[in-house]
């Protein structure tokens, strides 16, 4: 089980400091800070963050260590190995390019090597990767992996599947994407839809279409594609 409670009475300790100084460093209340030392109170990812500026430490690094590895790379390996030979697809005479892509809970804002590893961390995943063969194309440095919690996008994710989302990769209808937008309220939403492009209007459905589509007008509505859905990873029985 991967820890998710902060070593922040420990961090206090080496460094001498007080609740009170650690609040003026962060911005954050000492009531806040109290709960979060002594383990009463959840933190967000943006509470880590001003945590990890204030220690001069990576995020990962704030978290308690659970002195042991939960990503298993080598079986992980071993599985994408088997995945592709399933597949037809002989990995032992070809050159593949393989990286090793964080699991994270949610959608990252804004995806890159240091925001997907703060949502890996905030949402519970931290030290859980996956090997993914990437394409010369493919922002593979950004690229993350997305586990899913619930079976809200049965029945074609269900939970327990991990999706491999791709930024900066060319996108077409009927693609699966990640997705930032913006309604009439004003709300900005994050959400895996399926995308649909028509001469003035970009139209989002819902993947298992039970909701109705969001259709958008190119130039007017905002919206921000985040990433295409490249893979799935269905979790083994």
């Amino acid at each position: 089980m991967v820890s998710t409670k902060l070593r922040v009475k420990s961090l206090l300790r080496e460094r001498r400091w007080t609740t009170k100084v650690l609040a003026e460093k962060t911005g954050l209340s000492e009531s806040y800070l109290t709960h979060i030392k002594n383990g009463t109170r959840r933190w967000n990812e943006d509470s880590l963050k001003k945590l990890a500026e204030a220690f001069e430490l990576q995020p990962a690094d704030i978290l308690a260590s659970s002195g042991k590895r939960t990503d298993d790379l080598a079986n992980k390996i071993q599985l994408l190995d088997q995945s592709l030979l399933d597949q037809g697809i002989d990995s032992s005479n070809q050159k593949v390019n393989v990286r090793i892509i964080p699991v994270v809970g949610k959608i990252p804002e804004n995806p890159s090597p240091y925001n997907n590893q703060l949502v890996q961390v905030s949402t519970g995943y931290k030290d859980q990767f996956v090997p993914v063969q990437v394409e010369a194309n493919q922002d593979s440095d950004a690229m993350f992996c997305l586990s899913i919690r619930d079976n809200t996008l049965s029945p074609h994710f269900v939970h327990g599947d991990y999706l491999i989302i791709s930024p900066g990769i060319w996108t077409k209808s009927g693609d699966i994407v990640a997705v930032e937008y913006e309604v009439s309220s004003g709300k900005k939403t994050i959400d895996l839809l399926q995308v649909n492009y028509m001469d003035d209007l970009v139209v989002f459905e819902s993947i298992n279409h039970k909701k109705a589509p969001i259709a958008l007008t190119r130039g007017k509505d905002n919206f921000r594609i985040i990433g295409k859905v490249t893979n799935r990873y269905q979790k083994m029985p």
